[in-house]
This record gives structure tokens, C-alpha cells and sequence, in this order.
């Protein structure tokens, strides 16, 4: 009987990683082309563009306290997941036709309400399905997502390089299949027995102390990828076709470490310390990012990659440290703690990047180095706070 479920979990774990590598393919298609659809789009300055990447976030925070409350309400994640995948794929291509700013944004947030959605409820079967092989399971998934985050920035460049807008059909029609492959794919499922209000996500900040560590490096890294996704592409030259294809090789030089050492580590997550791996990635990437403002562009072909790494130490272990540090806490109520924490972060670091580049000086530079300081060092603080909970608690988790 083993021998017999064991198959079918990996197929259905590897199922999962396809689905989730559709959902986060079309996330990050716009990114190298950001200048092009949003700033000369709708001719707004660095500060303002940068709410593009930062109004899908407000979205993600309004849904993910009634996440664990409509699965409650409907009896299926799967069901859930599948309509938020047609979802996005509508607002996807709504974003690509005449619009005013404003209803541009509009249209963002509620395609970022929707995404968030489907993530966490493809996280939380995928939680539930693994069983004590969770790390593994996780690793594989997060493979999959960051293979799809970084196809789609290496790729976006490339299909949005005559026409920006061609990035967000492009996005429409992923989505589109990734709600079909959803609804043959993904397996079946139930709530559980416990009925999560919307106030569910809070109580478990209340209840359960050990998870506000995690919660909060979630948060942080986050804010750090929000100055990344929104000053990288804004930093480099996008003029011409070239230079918008290579910000789109760069991010793919970044995303493919951390998408295929994504599962290494989170099987290394199950025997190794989750605290030591979380404190080491955090210290090592906000080194990198600090020196994303310093080097030239020639540099950057070393320095990616160190990003990727230091991203795939950290990713898994961090997750199954808040799954450790709340055993009876439901998995979506779980996985929405943990997107909420960084959609909150991904907010924020968008708006204080574009804040810090006009603070700065846009054109002589001093904005970015700026940007990029202020978020290295946020990162390395959430290392030596990591530290420091780990002092105070031991054994390390």
C-alpha cells in the first residue's frame, strides 16, 4: 500500500509544480519592460511606476484573511484555485487595452487579489499532500514557482521588446491554461473540520508567538524583492530592444539558481537547521542586494547568480519554520499568514524604492546606490534577528 500512494504523491506534487510554474510564468512578464507599459505608457516618473508593482500587493492583503474562511464556506481549494486562475487570466488581458492610469492600477489590484488566491491554495494542498516529507514536497514546488519566475522575466524581455503590451496577452493566455491544467490536474479535496473566521490569520499572530519570526522575515525578504523587482529594471538602460532583452536575461540569471536549488535545499531543510539556513541566506542576499547599486553592469553576470543562491537557502526553510512553529494551525490559514506577511512587503518595498530613487537623484545615480543600500541592510538586520531568536530558543528549529 505504501508502494502504491507513494507514485501517486509524486504525481500529484509534480502536478502541483506544473500548475504553479503557469500561475508565476506570467507575473513576471512585464517586469524587464516596465518603462515601456507603465512609466512611458501612461508618462509617469520612477516614484509612480512603481506603484505598478506594488498595487497587486493591496489586493493580495484584502483576500488573504478570507481565504481560509471561503474554504470553509465552498468545501474545495481545487474549486477555488481554478476560478482564481480564470480570473487572473481576464484582468490580464483587460490590463492590455486603452486605460487611464487609474483604472490601470484598479485592474492591478484586483488581478493581484486573485493570484494571491491561487497561490495559497495550491501551497496549502500541497502542504497537506506531502505528509512528513514536507521539505521536499515544498522544494519541489518552489522550483516550480521560481522557474516561473524567472521564464517569464528572461522571456518577457524578448516578447515585449517591440510592444510592452504583448507581454500582458502573453500572461492572459498562460493563466488561461493554467486554469484548465488546475481543473484536470490538481486532485480533489475538502475543508478540514475547523471553520477559520476572517479574523483567523490574526488570532494565529495572537495564539501562537513562535510564527511572528517567521511572518516577519517573510515579510522583510519581500520588501527586499520589491525594491529589486522595481529599481532593477528602472536601474539598467531599456531603450532599445537590447537593452530590454538583456534586464530580462539578468533576472533569468537570477531566478534559474534559486528556481533549481529551491528543491536541494528544502530536502536539506528536513535534516539541517531551518533557523542557520534562513540566518545565512538572509546575510548573504543583502550583501548582494547592496551591491546590485554599486557595480557595473558587466558585474552584474557574477552577482545574479550569488542573488539566486542566497534566495534558494533561504526560501523553503523559512516556510517550513512557520509550518514548525504552528502544527494545529490550518494550512491555508497558514500559507495566507505567510503570503500576506510578504504581499505586505511587496507593497511597501515597491513605494519605498521609487521614494528613495527620487530622494536620491535619478540621474546622477545616488538613488539607487541609495535604494539598494537601504534593502540590503533591511535584509541583513532580519539575519541578525533570526540570530538572536535563535539564541534565545534553542535547540535551533
Amino acid at each position: 500500500m505504501h508502494d502504491d500512494a507513494s507514485p501517486m504523491r509524486t504525481r500529484s506534487v509534480l502536478a502541483f509544480g506544473l500548475v504553479t510554474f503557469l500561475l508565476m510564468l506570467p507575473e513576471t512578464l512585464p517586469v524587464p519592460v516596465l518603462r515601456g507599459l507603465v512609466a512611458t505608457r501612461f508618462a509617469v516618473g520612477p516614484d509612480l511606476a512603481s506603484v505598478f508593482m506594488a498595487a497587486n500587493m493591496v489586493g493580495a492583503l484584502a483576500v488573504a484573511p478570507f481565504l481560509p474562511w471561503l474554504v470553509t464556506r465552498t468545501g474545495s481549494r481545487r474549486r477555488l484555485a481554478v476560478l482564481a486562475l480564470v480570473a487572473d487570466a481576464l484582468l490580464m488581458q483587460a490590463m492590455a487595452h486603452p486605460l487611464d492610469y487609474a483604472s490601470f492600477l484598479c485592474l492591478r489590484l484586483c488581478e493581484g487579489a486573485t493570484h494571491i488566491a491561487a497561490l495559497t491554495l495550491i501551497m496549502g494542498l500541497v502542504a497537506d499532500a506531502a505528509g512528513p516529507r514536507r521539505g521536499s514536497a515544498l522544494g519541489c514546488l518552489g522550483a516550480g514557482l521560481t522557474l516561473g519566475v524567472a521564464t517569464g522575466a528572461l522571456i518577457g524581455g524578448q516578447i515585449g521588446k517591440l510592444d510592452p503590451l504583448r507581454t500582458l496577452h502573453a500572461a492572459s493566455m498562460v493563466l488561461a491554461l493554467a486554469g484548465l491544467l488546475a481543473a484536470w490536474l490538481l486532485p480533489r479535496d475538502v475543508a478540514g473540520r475547523d471553520r477559520p473566521t476572517p479574523r483567523a490569520l490574526f488570532t494565529m499572530w495572537r495564539r501562537h508567538p513562535g510564527v511572528r519570526t517567521p511572518l516577519l522575515v517573510a515579510f522583510i525578504e519581500r520588501f527586499t524583492v520589491g525594491f529589486f523587482t522595481t529599481g532593477f529594471p528602472l536601474l539598467l538602460p531599456s531603450e532599445t530592444p537590447d537593452d530590454r532583452a538583456r534586464i530580462g536575461m539578468l533576472l533569468g540569471a537570477f531566478l534559474y539558481p534559486f528556481a533549481l536549488l529551491s528543491w536541494p535545499f528544502g530536502r536539506a531543510a528536513e535534516k539541517w537547521s531551518r533557523v542557520a539556513l534562513v540566518a545565512i541566506g538572509s546575510a548573504v542576499y543583502g550583501l548582494a542586494v547592496i551591491a546590485v547599486g554599486i557595480v557595473p553592469i558587466d558585474a552584474m553576470w557574477v552577482l545574479m547568480p550569488l542573488l539566486g543562491v542566497s534566495s534558494a537557502v533561504m526560501f523553503v526553510p523559512s516556510l517550513l519554520w512557520l509550518l514548525e512553529r504552528a502544527p494545529d494551525v490550518d494550512r491555508v490559514t497558514a500559507m495566507a499568514a505567510f503570503h500576506g506577511a510578504g504581499s505586505l512587503g511587496f507593497l511597501l518595498g515597491p513605494i519605498c524604492c521609487g521614494q528613495l530613487i527620487a530622494l536620491g537623484g535619478v540621474d546622477g545615480g545616488a538613488g539607487y546606490v541609495l535604494a539598494f543600500g537601504v534593502a540590503g541592510c533591511t535584509e541583513i538586520a532580519a539575519a541578525a534577528l533570526v540570530l538572536l531568536v535563535a539564541r534565545r530558543a534553542r535547540p535551533l528549529a
